[in-house]
């Protein structure tokens, strides 16, 4: 079924139900309120007032490197010229994120406390906005938002467009530890698609004269049980979830990094994390918030 027929047909159910959301993929029962969302919260970064994060539970300076294999060359800010800067007045709220061309530096925040990681029983949400022309993408694959401490399938959750020929797919990864997700070594291109850890969105709703809001929400990690469930949210509807899987991620929690944009060519804003998994209820709050999240934290 396309994204679309799936999107209308979730806000049919969500109406008929007296929801927003088409599914709760959560044990969490709260209504959304500002003060159980502002409690959840350990970071969001709007561009605003510059580059670092207007709330933090950790670090909340930007980072940059100038490639994945320099990550220890890191320092403060954002590379010199205008590849990567924030524009005032340009974002879904305030100013934004803005990424002139596709490069190789790594632009991030660390993720020590800001990305709460446990051991046990482990579940979060990341939400933010993008603003994209397919047109400026380069050919290949784009990661807006990756966050793991090695690579992109080894413990990572990402998501990714793919220029192709044919179109431009939207994915979510949620990749457990390699060993636990591809215990006997398989190449990645000869494993079958429904075994891989990826939900695919065929003509994603992403444009350069629009925002679309992205959520992912996780729970259940790191119970050494195929019960990890990974839901990816576009404009407030959950698209689809990967269900049941064993997702275990070994984490140094001082080496998790929030990346934002490799290889990316467009607008990032209003980027935020909650320490659990929200319901479908709250990520539709959290999508229309009449100033953000900044709502939350002026209350």
């Amino acid at each position: 079924m396309h994204w679309k027929e799936r999107l209308a047909l979730a806000w049919m159910v969500a109406m008929a139900a007296g929801l927003v959301g088409c599914r709760s993929v959560s044990s969490w029962t709260g209504n959304g309120s500002d003060s159980q969302l502002r409690n959840a919260l350990t970071f969001h970064a709007s561009f605003d007032r510059g580059t670092d994060a207007d709330y933090s539970t950790g670090d909340p300076w930007i980072y940059q490197a100038p490639t994945m294999d320099r990550i220890k060359e890191s320092k403060p800010g954002l590379p010199a010229g205008d590849l990567v800067k924030v524009v005032p007045g340009e974002g879904r709220y305030g100013g934004a994120l803005r990424y002139a061309r596709k490069s190789e530096s790594v632009i991030y925040f660390k993720g020590k406390d800001n990305v709460p990681w446990a051991a046990q029983e482990w579940g979060g949400t990341i939400s933010f906005w993008l603003r994209t022309d397919f047109k400026e993408l380069a050919d290949g694959y784009t990661d807006p938002m990756q966050v793991t401490t090695r690579a992109w399938n080894d413990a990572a959750i990402f998501v990714e467009f793919e220029k192709r020929t044919n179109g431009v797919p939207f994915r979510l990864g949620a990749y457990a530890d390699f060993k636990v997700w591809n215990p006997k070594n398989r190449d990645w291109g000869k494993i079958p698609k429904p075994e891989l850890p990826l939900i695919t969105v065929n003509g994603p709703p992403f444009s350069g004269d629009r925002w679309t809001h992205v959520a992912i929400t996780w729970e259940k990690f790191n119970t050494g049980k195929a019960e990890g469930d990974a839901t990816l949210y576009l404009d407030g509807v959950a698209i689809a979830t990967l269900r049941d899987r064993t997702q275990t991620f070994t984490w140094n929690p001082a080496d998790i990094r929030l990346m934002l944009g490799v290889g990316y060519v467009g607008w990032i804003d209003e980027v935020a994390v909650f320490r659990r998994s929200l319901t479908p209820e709250e990520i539709q709050k959290v999508r229309t918030l009449p100033q953000g999240i900044r709502s939350l934290l002026r209350r």
